[in-house]
């Protein structure tokens, strides 16, 4: 049997037709009193077609508002027989042509009901018919028939309609019994084929890796979860976009060499990741291919975990060979800076061999400062790790810092972005200055060269279980190959430095078992960024002192949280 939606459809579509079938019969036969002479009666005609179609108006109300479907079809089925009579009976009787009428109200029957209806309403319809020819016939009513054929001759009418009723009623019913199979049938294959369908989705929204599918053109088609979350952009957004586009770097193309390639990706939140990609052909075999199929893994913790393995063996090895060769360069530095300074006081010298004696004193207090650089980097440090408050150490250290602007009038803005009072972490608090005045040291340099001012904005916000710090400038920003390198000692980008700077600041975070990075665009600034654990306002922690070396402080940056380049 049909769903309540199926039955009130088919209920709204057999109301619809019948008003339309009776339209077009109310046009035809008036065209055929019009044009023929007819003893067809007009006004008992035009109220019985009226008042059929004012009860095809009731019952079209009727649906809309009545929920007992089966009943509506019982009613309608048993008025449409009571009207079909008597429009036959005013339009001729035996003589009437819209007796073909009983057979459409006995298919609405089958159509609507069981099939038993179906045999009922050809019986019904076999009586009504039968009874109104005899009531002719025998002229209990008003006979409106212009032949009067014969008893038998009329009894033969009648049973050659009940013949008729009935083998409608058969083909009928069997006609929608077969019809209602095939529903069946049609509606479990829909079901199979909607269940394989959402297995074959959620398969794809499970994996793990990014899945994207293009069309020949390369516009997407198809996102899943994981790429999503990967390139953090809604399906929404993707859906329609030439996946070349997305990426720094071209995309493999399918069919030459290995079918995959490694690419860069720059997130809305300015980090760069790396992915991996494998292109593949999205191939039908009746209709050949499609589109295409790329699958992609992050490989941005990867790349940075590689990178500072690296940049942990350079420090390593520079700490080493700043503690070889430190101590042997100072004393005889010392020695000579010593001589040279006697030697400068010597009233025989003239005004040009005073000048480059001074030369030579300078370059050896810069070059002692550069082995003093060393030995800070290189020499076991001491940590006094304590509960301590970011916000005071940032204020002190702009607060410093925008004292010494101010008197050299560099027209460098300080910005501030310090939403909390409070960020309590555990952290050795002087270290953690020598960290700020670095950055805020670097960001000043960088501004410098520009010859223009600038702004220096400092920010504190809480990124999950860490606080996070950044110093931004709007100095001439870095190419991808100096951010990733920063950290790394002798990388220095000013004139007259040593590079071992952020190497140091990188060795105090790591102890730290915090991160640092930098993010920078040639032309937009440059930005560093630090983050630390942090410790909840209620907890209590004792002091510790630490004595950290160089290798040290690499094994736990090794063990814990990691730092770098995140460029």
């Amino acid at each position: 049997m049909h769903s309540i939606s199926d039955e009130r459809n088919w209920l709204t579509w057999l109301v619809k037709v019948r008003i339309l079938i009776l339209m077009v019969l109310l046009a035809i036969e008036l065209a055929v009193i019009r044009l023929t002479p007819s003893p067809l009666p007009i006004l008992p005609f035009l109220t019985g077609m009226v008042l059929w179609f004012v009860l095809s108006l009731f019952f079209l109300f009727l649906v809309s508002v009545w929920s007992e479907h089966r009943l509506q079809a019982i009613l309608q089925v048993l008025s449409d027989l009571a009207m079909v009579t008597l429009v036959v009976h005013v339009t001729g009787g035996i003589d009437s042509s819209l007796n073909f009428l009983y057979p459409l109200v006995i298919v609405v029957a089958c159509m609507l009901l069981p099939r038993a209806w179906g045999y009922l309403s050809a019986a019904l319809a076999f009586i009504l018919f039968g009874t109104i020819l005899e009531l002719d016939y025998y002229l209990v009513i008003p006979s409106y028939a212009s032949s009067h054929p014969k008893l038998k001759a009329l009894q033969v009418v009648i049973f050659v309609n009940l013949f008729a009723y009935f083998a409608i009623a058969y083909l009928a019913g069997l006609l929608m019994s077969k019809l209602r199979q095939v529903d069946v049938q049609l509606k479990d294959a829909s079901g199979a084929l909607e269940n394989l369908q959402a297995l074959h989705e959620n398969i794809v929204q499970s994996m793990s890796g990014g899945v994207i599918t293009t069309g020949l053109d390369g516009r997407i088609t198809l996102v899943n979860r994981a790429a999503q979350q990967l390139l953090e952009i809604s399906e929404a957004e993707l859906r329609g976009r030439s996946v070349a586009d997305l990426f720094q770097d071209p995309l493999p193309h399918f069919g030459v060499a290995r079918g995959d390639a490694e690419v860069r990706y720059l997130a809305v939140n300015g980090f760069r990741k790396t992915f991996r990609v494998m292109v593949s052909a999205l191939n039908v075999s009746a209709r050949g291919d499609l589109g295409f199929v790329y699958s992609f893994d992050d490989l941005t913790e990867i790349r940075r975990l590689e990178r500072e393995v690296r940049m942990q063996d350079r420090l390593a090895a520079v700490g080493r060979l700043a503690a070889a060769i430190a101590h042997e360069i100072r004393n005889p530095l010392t020695s000579i800076a010593g001589s040279v300074s006697m030697l400068s006081d010597a009233p025989a010298l003239n005004s040009e061999e005073r000048a480059l004696l001074q030369i030579v004193i300078r370059e050896s207090d810069r070059l002692n400062n550069i082995i003093t650089d060393f030995l800070a980097y290189s020499r076991g440090k001491q940590y006094r790790f304590e509960r301590v408050n970011l916000i005071p150490l940032l204020q002190d250290t702009l607060t410093l810092l925008e004292h010494r602007l101010t008197a050299e009038n560099a027209g460098i803005q300080l910005e501030r972005s310090f939403p909390k009072s409070e960020a309590w972490v555990l952290a050795d608090g002087d270290k953690l200055k020598q960290v700020f005045w670095n950055f805020c040291e670097n960001a000043v340099r960088a501004i410098k060269t520009t010859k223009k001012g600038g702004t220096l904005t400092v920010a504190l916000a809480e990124r999950g279980p860490d606080w996070e710090m950044s110093f931004a400038d709007t100095g001439p920003g870095l190419n991808q190959q100096q951010t990733e390198k920063i950290f790394e000692p002798f990388q220095s980008t000013f004139e007259g430095g040593t590079g071992l700077g952020l190497a140091i600041v990188y060795q105090i975070v790591q102890a730290h078992e915090g991160k640092v990075w930098a993010r920078s665009e040639v032309g937009k600034g440059t930005s560093f960024v630090v983050r630390l654990r942090r410790l909840e306002q209620g907890a209590t922690v004792g002091t510790s002192s630490a004595s950290a070396s160089a290798g040290a402080a690499l094994a736990a940056a090794g063990a814990g949280a990691g730092g770098g380049s995140h460029g």
